[in-house]
């Protein structure tokens, strides 16, 4: 995560399976503590699943137009650096989010109120996803130096990988399982848009009379 070693900016290979496994087995240890809030085993594991998904998916699902971005930018050479920090965030993300189940956690013996267990573990990702912007800065301190135009590029990805992780986990959802209702992987509505009900919501607030 100090982007030293073999995780360096310019280092001569992207330790990708290492990085890959910390997502993994980081995020599924959050994901499961997470799903475990009304004490069913199979939302815990649903969960753990979901959230290295999350995490590997929007990447993955990003990863082409970011070369093309690079690519347009004319920082194609610097493209595996790119990835390395890309990849080293996402990690980052991953361990913080382990890090902070402990707090999970504690908000779940402290009330089994569903919206608060929400909202707290929204938080988290939120601080988790901070951690991982400090990873990514770090990363690209060098580049941009070296090239001002990597500061572009940067914006591009995370403008991006917000815009795409936003409807993942509106698709992956439940994370967490809620009071009443069955363990599952996916909810019925699996096709349904994030920021179209997102849209429709805000509307019918302002048009509620």
């Amino acid at each position: 995560m100090r982007a030293e070693g073999a995780y360096a900016v310019r280092g001569e290979t992207v330790p990708w399976m290492r990085l890959a496994a910390i997502v993994a087995l980081a995020g599924f240890a959050f994901g499961a503590v997470m799903g475990s809030s009304t004490l069913r085993p199979m939302q815990s594991v649903y969960s753990g699943l979901k959230v290295p998904l999350l995490l590997a998916g929007s990447t993955a699902v990003c990863i082409a137009n970011f070369y093309a971005v690079n690519s347009a930018l004319g920082l194609r050479d610097d493209f595996a650096a790119a990835c390395r920090g890309v990849l080293a965030a996402q990690a980052t993300v991953a361990v913080s989010l382990a890090s902070l189940a402990p707090l999970t956690v504690l908000v779940y013996v402290s009330s089994d109120n569903y919206r608060l267990a929400v909202v707290s573990n929204g938080v988290l990702f939120a601080i988790a996803t901070g951690a991982g912007q400090v990873t990514l800065r770090r990363h690209y301190r060098p580049l941009i130096v070296a090239d001002p135009r990597h500061r572009l590029a940067m914006l591009a990805w995370v403008t991006l990988y917000v815009f795409v992780a936003i409807q993942a986990a509106w698709v992956l959802r439940p994370f967490i399982g809620a009071p009443g209702l069955p363990p599952r992987f996916l909810r019925e509505d699996l096709w349904s848009n994030a920021y179209v009900v997102v849209a429709r919501t805000v509307w019918e607030l302002l048009t509620r009379r």
